[in-house]
C-alpha cells in the first residue's frame, strides 16, 4: 500500500538550514570552565534525559557510490538519561524482538565510544529506543543507531557540542560504521557528499540543500538485505569507460538534486555497482529497470534491497499520484504485497537533540 510516512516535524523537510542538526547552538547549556574532555579531566554530565531523532538515509543515489547520500523524513527516536548505576535498554518497534538489550547494542557501543572521546563514562545509563526505520533494508538503520548514540552522548555532557563538534562526530561515526555515506546525511541532514581525507584518513562531508522539486518515494521489500553480501558481489575492477560514465552522471546528479530535478532520470544512471548486485536482489533491480522504462528516476537505496524513486513534481507528490505511479509499476512487476511504497521527503535536519 502507498502511504505518506509522517515526519513528526513539519519544518524537517522544508525548514531553513540555520539551526539544523546537532551543530545548532539553540538550547545548549553553557560549557563548564573546568578542564574536561580528552586530556582535560572528567566531563561534567547532565542527567537528562535527552531525546534525539536520527533520520533514515539513502546512500549512493545511483552513480554516487560510497559518496552521495540524503536524509529522509523518517525517524527513529532515542531517549537517553544518566542514572546512578548500570545499563537499562528499552526497545520498541523495528527489531525490538531481535536486538540486544545490553552493551552489545550498536547504539550503546557508539555512545560509549563517544563518552570516551568526551572524557569519561557516566555512572549508569537508561536508554529507550523507538525504532521506525526498517532494519537491513538499505535505509541507514545502523547509521541511525551510531549517530543517535553519539549525538545523545554529547547532549549529556556540558559543552559536548564543542568537545565533539560535527566534524569530530562525523569522523567518529564513520570509524564505527565503516564508511561515511550514510552517517553524513544522518548527522547533517539534507544531501551530502562524503569522502576520506587523503592525508589523515579521516571522513569528511559537504552538505547541500536539496531542490524543492526533489520528492523521494521508497519501495521497501519484506526481505532483508545484507551489506557485506551485497558488497561481495562487486568486482575488483571495472572498465575505464564505465568508470568515466559514472563520474559524469554523479556530477550531473549533484545539479539534479540541488537545482534541476528534471535531470534526475539521466543523472541516476549507474554502471558501477547496481547491476553487479542483481543476484542478491533480483526483484529490486527488476523494479528499478521497470520504473526507469516508465520515465521514473529509480535506484537501489544503499546496499538494498529498498528501491528509491523520485516523483518529479510537487503536485504529483502532494496528490499521492507520484507514489501511486510507483506502486502501480511495483505491483505489475512483483505483486501487490512485495513492496511497501511510501512518499517521504528530504529532511533538512540531521540527528539533533530535540528535548533535554
Amino acid at each position: 500500500m502507498s502511504a505518506a510516512v509522517p515526519s513528526n516535524d513539519p519544518a524537517a523537510a522544508s525548514g531553513p538550514a540555520a539551526g539544523r542538526g546537532p551543530a545548532s547552538a539553540a538550547g545548549r547549556g553553557p560549557a563548564s570552565d573546568a578542564g574536561r574532555g580528552p586530556g582535560g579531566g572528567a566531563p561534567v554530565f547532565r542527567r537528562g534525559p535527552v531525546v534525539v531523532r536520527p533520520p533514515a538515509t539513502t546512500a549512493n543515489l545511483g552513480p554516487g557510490y560510497d559518496a552521495l547520500g540524503a536524509a529522509l523524513t523518517w525517524y527513529d527516536e532515542v531517549e537517553m538519561a544518566i542514572v546512578d548505576s548500570g545499563l537499562t535498554v528499552e526497545l520498541e518497534g523495528e527489531g525490538a524482538d531481535d536486538l540486544p538489550r545490553d552493551e552489545r547494542h550498536l547504539l550503546v557501543r557508539a555512545a560509549r565510544t563517544a563518552f570516551d572521546r568526551l572524557g569519561g563514562q557516566p555512572s549508569g545509563l537508561r536508554l529507550r529506543c523507538v525504532n521506525r526505520i526498517p532494519q537491513a533494508r538499505g535505509l541507514g538503520s545502523s547509521s541511525a543507531a551510531v549517530v543517535g548514540g553519539i549525538v545523545a552522548a554529547r547532549g549529556l555532557v556540558e559543552g559536548g557540542d564543542e568537545l565533539l563538534d560535527d566534524a569530530a562526530a562525523l569522523a567518529l561515526a564513520a570509524e564505527i560504521e565503516g564508511h561515511p555515506d550514510n552517517v553524513a546525511p544522518c548527522l547533517l541532514g539534507g544531501v551530502t557528499i562524503a569522502w576520506t581525507d587523503d592525508a589523515s584518513g579521516v571522513a569528511r562531508a559537504a552538505r547541500m540543500e536539496p531542490a524543492a522539486g526533489v520528492h523521494p518515494v521508497i519501495c521497501v521489500p519484506k526481505t532483508r538485505g545484507y551489506t557485506a553480501a551485497s558488497r561481495g558481489l562487486l568486482p575488483a575492477e571495472v572498465p575505464h569507460a564505465e568508470a568515466a560514465a559514472n563520474a559524469g552522471r554523479a556530477a550531473l546528479l549533484i545539479r539534479a538534486l540541488t537545482s534541476d530535478p528534471a535531470l534526475l532520470l539521466p543523472a541516476t544512471r549507474d554502471w558501477l555497482h547496481q547491476d553487479y548486485r542483481r543476484p542478491s536482489m533480483p526483484q529490486s533491480l527488476d523494479l528499478v529497470d521497470a520504473l526507469r522504462a516508465e520515465g521514473i528516476p529509480a535506484v537501489v537505496s544503499g546496499a538494498g534491497p529498498t528501491v528509491l524513486a523520485f516523483a518529479t513534481t510537487a503536485a504529483a507528490t502532494e496528490s499521492g499520484s507520484g507514489a501511486e505511479a510507483v506502486e502501480a509499476v511495483a505491483t505489475k512487476i512483483a505483486g501487490s504485497d512485495t513492496f511497501a511504497v511510501s512518499a517521504v521527503g528530504v529532511s533538512n535536519l540531521g540527528a539533533a537533540v530535540i528535548q533535554r
